[in-house]
């Protein structure tokens, strides 16, 4: 028998900025969505942050960043007195530091006046009037150090990534928005900062950002990117995803239970606000969560 759950309110409490983006999401995803794969996604899980052409900062900047950050620190400058391109540990960015925060590292990289990171392949926009692309943004690269691989999934040091980004948009003025690779998401900057700390701060987990949904081809509305964060995808299905506000909505609420409980082994019963049951019903192959109204 599966697992019957009555979510409490203040797990399923969402900020009004999460009920005015599903408004405005809805309706925006890109052309050729479905066209990204998994593996192109899991490869870069990374934080993008996108400036202004012409705007991104150099290692003085950072420095000076840095300086008025007092939970952060430079942990290693590879261009300290010896030769950068002996030690790019990120092909073709010579120009990175390695920061310290909450007792983890991190590196960003793209600095001027090196080349800016790869621009990154977005499908999804989040509290933005269209796609950043390469034509009017530049990008730095944000991610956990090399020898944090293996953790890269881990909530703490994600958390401390995303500090970190909010971090950067905080003093930033030039620096337009985050993407988030798992999710191929593009994200306001303002939007990324009210939500990511909303989360920090013991608040609704992201789920518009740090994933995105997206119609299937037989009408059901699947999750992007939320397997980066409980190793499967939430698909709701039909009749629950005709509304595609309300299912967005509804999808939102349960990344969030999914994200602080993790992914069921078995069939799992809920109770929605509204008083509407539901069942989560995980895949025989265990890479998706199915939503049924009971």
């Amino acid at each position: 028998m599966g697992q019957d759950h009555r979510l409490g309110t203040r797990r399923w409490l969402a900020k009004a900025a999460h009920d005015a983006a599903v408004n405005v999401f809805v309706g925006h995803v890109a052309k050729g969505a479905w066209a990204i794969s998994h593996s192109q996604r899991a490869q870069d899980a990374e934080l993008h942050l996108l400036f202004a052409r012409g705007k991104r900062p150099d290692r003085a900047a950072l420095e000076s960043f840095v300086a008025r950050q007092p939970l952060i620190a430079i942990s290693h400058d590879p261009g300290d007195g010896a030769d950068p391109q002996a030690e790019a540990p990120w092909p073709g960015q010579q120009l990175w530091l390695e920061l310290l925060r909450d007792g983890l590292t991190f590196d960003v990289s793209g600095l001027t006046p090196g080349p800016a990171s790869p621009f990154p392949e977005f499908a999804h926009r989040f509290d933005l009037a269209a796609l950043p692309d390469a034509a009017e943004h530049e990008a730095l690269t944000l991610r956990p150090g090399p020898h944090l691989a293996g953790a890269r999934n881990s909530l703490p040091l994600q958390r401390a990534l995303l500090a970190l980004a909010c971090d950067f948009v905080r003093h930033f003025e030039d620096l337009a928005a985050v993407g988030w690779g798992p999710a191929s998401s593009a994200i306001g900057r303002r939007f990324f900062e009210s939500v990511a700390s909303a989360w920090l701060d013991g608040g609704p987990f992201p789920a518009l950002g740090l994933t995105a949904f997206t119609p299937t081809p037989d009408g059901a509305l699947q999750t992007v990117g939320l397997d980066f964060w409980i190793g499967q995808e939430l698909r709701i299905e039909p009749p629950l995803s005709h509304d595609r506000v309300a299912a967005t909505r509804l999808g939102v609420r349960i990344v969030n239970h999914l994200v602080i409980g993790g992914a069921p082994a078995v069939a799992e019963h809920i109770v929605a606000p509204d008083g509407m049951r539901l069942v989560l019903r995980p895949s025989r192959s265990r890479a998706l969560i199915s939503v049924w109204r009971e």
